[in-house]
């Protein structure tokens, strides 16, 4: 590049870039440099314009160089508004995973504007030190910027004002940040002239949504509806912002029901809304929505990418239909890390540990290199196969080989594998030894053990630990209630009961979800609520006398109550919430239709041996996912083959 002078002439445009085209022109910082040396061979770099474009270019460009912007500027003897803003605006708009925190840096480069004196700050400064104080988080720096832009005038300017409302919401104050933007809707409303401008009702669109996302980030759903609903107007961003709000908040019926309004405003979802609404579809099996979702994808040319891929693998494996989720995986001409990671994950959930270490291996094969998520999929698939030494050897592998440190979700799936295994002793050594402390989760998974093989003085013991951890937590407390009352020992069962009245612990409802023709139905134990409640309660009575002639007979050692009356435990397994559920779905559908159920506790062992038969009585699969896996009943078996 050879680098010309230019002089403006007159009538030639004014704009600062058009003086300087060897800038505009520049495609790299190198061919910059080159720029600069001839602006300060020549004397042009005093010129405070020329000075500027170079910073500018240095700055904010897709080129940028912050550190040689630095050093520009503080070379400069009198920078100007725009100089000073350009550099605030750059560090303000620093990579979030920079570890030097620019934005902070942009606070202080500010108060050094301000004790420096010679420029006062204009309307384009305040936005981006608002957005600084935003990134770092300084509530009382920004209140006091806020009172700057009082004094300096500029409290109405649109551009302040509504940088200004993001900083409060994204402090988290929102109270401040809603009585601003109930003044701005105010002024706006008043001002007759600007009522049909559209760039600034879309601008209070995107306000809206901010203070939307505010309540959502603070937990505040109820709030956030609210002024949803108030909206007059919305973009396609305002939906998403509740559809993932909620999925993110665990209402995962209420983003279902958002989307659904959402077509029925004909607002047509994009990519994003997809992303959203699929991962609310996933945790309640709702899978013929999710297929719905799919077909609108590809009628709609949505580029079924990375993102979008795995995410649909996950929809499709966590609504109980893994052949799909392979079909979907099997189209992703280039798979990364996070669609091998979500096949290996979904195959291991199901029980297929074969399949998905064959994935792990063409993986390798293919040059891909594992991440920590992919390793979980690999421990998980392992636990529930019971390949104990084959996760053993994974694990030291991911100690002694692999270029990062396990997770504690490494250790929680070791403990997991022993754990189910029997190992008990090897599992509570095994986290006693672990170079990071354990947490939670991790404890919980050697409790469910103890539970599981009955182990009442381990179980005691690691109850109390995750008691004192975590107090209000029901989940210590009812694997230790439970682990008791499989021993009949009520008397320390009322114990621990009356300890979670004392410290008002409530226990998490035995809840199961089934979808017919789109519809999610939800049953709770002994749920009568629904419309079809009489016929429900018909078709349990038919199935139960259809178990009685096969020579079923309830294990009711399952009832975890203190109830002598061997009916009334007979009656308490059968209304289990997941039998509910598929009696409405055996009255719903045709003879040899394929049953989904989801249930957000463990099968328990009477429901497993139940449901094995009638998917032999009823010439049905059923597939079913607890908390843990899924369940394929066929024909009088399970896929778990009685290891769960």
């Amino acid at each position: 590049m050879n680098p010309t002078t230019i002089a403006a002439t007159a009538g030639s445009p004014t704009h600062p870039s058009s003086l300087f085209p060897q800038i505009t022109r520049c495609k790299t910082m190198r061919e910059l440099h080159q720029v600069h040396a001839l602006f300060l061979k020549t004397g042009q770099i005093h010129d405070p314009l020329a000075a500027a474009e170079i910073l500018k270019f240095c700055s904010l460009s897709a080129h940028r160089d912050i550190g040689y912007a630095r050093k520009v500027f503080r070379q400069m003897s009198e920078p100007n508004c725009f100089s000073w803003n350009t550099v605030i605006r750059a560090l303000t708009e620093s990579d979030e995973n920079d570890e030097t925190n620019e934005p902070l840096e942009a606070l202080l480069l500010f108060t050094e504007m301000l004790t420096d004196g010679t420029v006062l700050p204009n309307r384009f400064t305040f936005p981006s030190v608002f957005k600084a104080c935003a990134r770092t988080g300084k509530l009382l720096e920004g209140e006091q910027v806020h009172g700057l832009a009082v004094k300096f005038g500029f409290e109405k300017d649109e551009f302040v004002a509504s940088n200004l409302v993001r900083m409060y919401v994204m402090c988290g104050a929102m109270e401040k940040a809603q009585f601003l933007l109930n003044k701005m809707m105010v002024e706006f409303e008043n001002d007759g002239k600007l009522v049909n401008d559209k760039r600034r009702i879309e601008g209070n669109i995107v306000l809206w949504n901010v203070m939307i996302d505010g309540y959502i980030r603070i937990g505040d759903l109820t709030a956030a509806r609210e002024l949803f609903d108030k909206m007059s107007q919305r973009s396609v961003i305002s939906w998403n912002v509740m559809i993932s709000g909620y999925a993110q908040n665990g209402y995962f019926m209420e983003a279902i029901e958002m989307f659904r309004l959402m077509q029925m405003g004909k607002v047509r979802p994009n990519y994003v809304t997809l992303v959203s609404v699929l991962s609310a579809i996933s945790r309640i099996g709702a899978l013929e929505l999710g297929k719905w979702v799919h077909l609108y994808a590809e009628r709609n040319d949505i580029v079924i990418d990375d993102v979008l891929g795995s995410v649909l693998i996950d929809m499709y494996a966590k609504c109980g239909s893994i052949e799909k989720a392979v079909q979907v995986f099997n189209r992703i001409s280039k798979p990364n890390t996070i669609t091998w990671s979500a096949i290996i994950g979904g195959l291991a959930i199901h029980g297929r540990a074969k399949d998905a270490l064959d994935y792990f291996s063409r993986m390798e094969r293919e040059g891909v290199t594992p991440s920590g998520v992919v390793y979980i999929g690999i421990l998980t698939a392992c636990s529930h196969a019971g390949l104990v030494e084959e996760g053993r050897l994974f694990f030291n592998h991911i100690v002694n080989e692999v270029d990062f440190e396990p997770r504690l979700e490494h250790y929680g799936c070791m403990v997991d594998l022993l754990g189910r295994a029997g190992l008990l002793k090897e599992a509570e050594e095994f986290i006693l030894n672990m170079p990071i402390k354990p947490d939670d989760v991790t404890w919980k998974a050697l409790l469910g053990a103890c539970k599981m093989h009955g182990n009442i003085e381990m179980g005691d013991r690691v109850a109390q630990i995750l008691m004192n951890m975590a107090p209000r937590d029901s989940g210590a407390y009812v694997a230790l209630s439970n682990i008791y009352a499989a021993s009949r020992d009520w008397e320390s069962v009322a114990r621990v009961r009356l300890k979670m009245n004392e410290m008002n612990v409530r226990k998490d409802p035995g809840c199961s979800w089934i979808e017919l023709d789109g519809i999610v139905h939800q049953f709770l134990v002994e749920d009568d609520s629904h419309p079809r409640a009489k016929e429900i309660h018909s078709m349990l009575l038919e199935i139960a006398e259809q178990m009685r002639l096969v020579g079923y007979k309830p294990d009711t050692s399952q009832v975890l109550l203190n109830i002598d009356d061997e009916e009334e435990k007979e009656s308490t397994l059968y209304y289990h919430s997941e039998r509910i559920a598929i009696a409405f779905g055996l009255i719903s559908t045709n003879p040899g239709t394929p049953l989904r159920i989801v249930k957000n506790l463990r099968v328990c062992d009477d429901c497993h041996s139940w449901i094995k038969l009638i998917s032999k009585i009823y010439k049905r699969e059923i597939i079913v996912r607890d908390r843990r896996r899924f369940h394929h009943f066929e024909n009088g078996l399970c896929s778990c083959k009685d290891y769960w």
